[in-house]
C-alpha cells in the first residue's frame, strides 16, 4: 500500500516531533559495538519500515530525515536514524488506528490539517524568496561603506586585575581584593609601565587573566561586539601603542594595550556584508507579496486598530 501520509511530509514533522526533543550528536542513542554493524547498501525503492500495511521505502524515509533537517531537527547518526523510525512507527500506528474511528473527519481535523499546510506552504515561500534573492555589489558597498566601523580588527594586550565579586576566579596564593585596591594595584602597574616596564613580563606575573597572562596579555585579534561595552569603548578609542588608564569591567580593572588596528577590505568583509544585507531584502520582497493581497479584519468583530506609534525625532 502506499504511504497517503508523506504528501505533505514537512507538515507531517511538525505533529510528530511536537513533543519530542530534538535528535543531536549528544542526545543520539549509543548502543553497543557489538550492535552498530555497518548499515548496507539499499535500492531507493526497498521497503524499510512496514506499519502494518503501510510500506514506507528508503527514498521516503529520506525525504523524512531531509524534512526533519529543514526544520532544524537533524539525524546525526545510525542509532538517531533507528530512533527516527521508531517514533515514526509509533506515531502512524495511533493515526491509523484515529483514522479507523474517523477523528480525521471532524472539522477540527480538517481545520488544522489546513492551517499546518498553509504554514508550511508560508515557510517555503520565504526559503524559495530567500534562495531568489540576490543583493547586488551596489548594495552591498552602500552598507559596507555606512557601517565601515564593524569591520574594524584590533590586535590588544591587556593585564587584569581581578575584584570580589568578579567571574573570574582568584588565583591560587593570590589575595581577594576590594574594588579599592584592585584599581590601587593597577594604578601602580601603570606607573610600572610608564617607567618603561615590560607589559609582557608584568602580564605574566600579575594578570589575574590566566588565559592571556602565559602569552604576555596578548588576546586573539577581535572586532566590535565581541568584547564587553567598557572594554571596546577604550579600544576602539584608544591609539596604537597607547597604554590605557585602568578600565573598569565586570571581571576587574584592565590596562589594554592596542598593539594593532587594521579595517577588512570590501572584498574580505563581502561575505559578512551579505549576511546583513539579505535579510533585509527578503522581508522586502515577502512584503511586496503581502501587499498584493489585501487583509481586511472587521472592527465590530476584532474592535478598531489601535493607532500606530508616531515615529521616533529626527536628531
Amino acid at each position: 500500500m502506499k504511504l497517503h501520509l508523506f504528501a505533505p511530509l514537512s507538515i507531517l514533522t511538525a505533529a510528530m516531533f511536537a513533543q519530542q526533543p530534538p535528535v543531536t550528536p549528544q542526545t543520539a542513542p549509543r548502543l553497543a559495538p557489538s550492535l552498530t554493524a555497518p548499515a548496507q547498501p539499499v535500492a531507493p525503492d526497498a521497503v524499510v519500515l512496514t506499519i502494518g500495511t503501510e510500506k514506507v521505502t528508503r527514498a521516503q524515509f529520506e525525504e523524512l530525515l531531509a524534512a526533519l533537517a529543514e526544520n532544524g531537527r537533524p539525524v546525526p547518526n545510525a542509532a538517531a536514524k533507528r530512533q527516527v523510525a521508531q517514533q515514526f512507527g509509533q506515531m502512524l500506528v495511533l493515526s491509523q488506528e484515529a483514522r479507523k474511528r474517523k477523528l480525521d473527519q471532524t472539522p477540527a481535523a480538517k481545520q488544522m490539517i489546513t492551517i499546518q499546510i498553509d504554514s508550511y506552504l508560508a515557510t517555503a515561500l520565504q526559503r524559495e524568496v530567500s534562495d531568489e534573492v540576490k543583493a547586488d555589489d551596489a548594495a552591498l558597498h552602500s552598507y559596507y561603506d555606512a557601517h565601515k566601523s564593524q569591520y574594524e580588527q584590533v590586535k590588544a594586550s591587556h593585564i587584569l586585575i581581578r575584584y570580589k565579586g568578579s567571574p573570574v576566579p582568584v588565583r591560587a596564593n593570590q589575595k581577594d581584593l576590594t574594588e579599592e585596591e584592585a584599581l590601587a594595584k593597577a594604578k601602580d602597574i601603570e606607573k610600572q609601565l610608564a617607567g618603561g616596564g615590560d607589559f609582557g613580563a608584568i602580564a605574566k606575573a600579575e594578570s589575574d587573566d590566566t588565559g592571556t597572562a602565559t602569552n604576555g596579555g596578548v588576546l586573539p585579534p577581535f572586532s566590535r561586539g565581541q568584547m564587553v561595552p567598557e572594554f571596546e569603548e577604550a579600544v576602539f578609542n584608544q591609539a596604537v601603542g597607547k597604554i590605557s588608564d585602568p578600565v573598569k569591567t565586570k571581571y576587574g580593572y584592565h590596562i589594554i594595550k592596542v598593539d594593532e588596528r587594521s579595517s577588512k577590505t570590501f572584498e574580505q568583509a563581502k561575505a559578512d556584508v551579505e549576511k546583513q544585507v539579505k535579510p533585509q531584502l527578503v522581508r522586502e520582497a515577502m512584503s511586496q507579496i503581502e501587499k498584493q493581497t489585501p487583509v481586511t479584519l472587521d472592527d465590530n468583530y476584532f474592535g478598531a486598530a489601535s493607532p500606530a506609534a508616531p515615529p521616533p525625532p529626527a536628531h
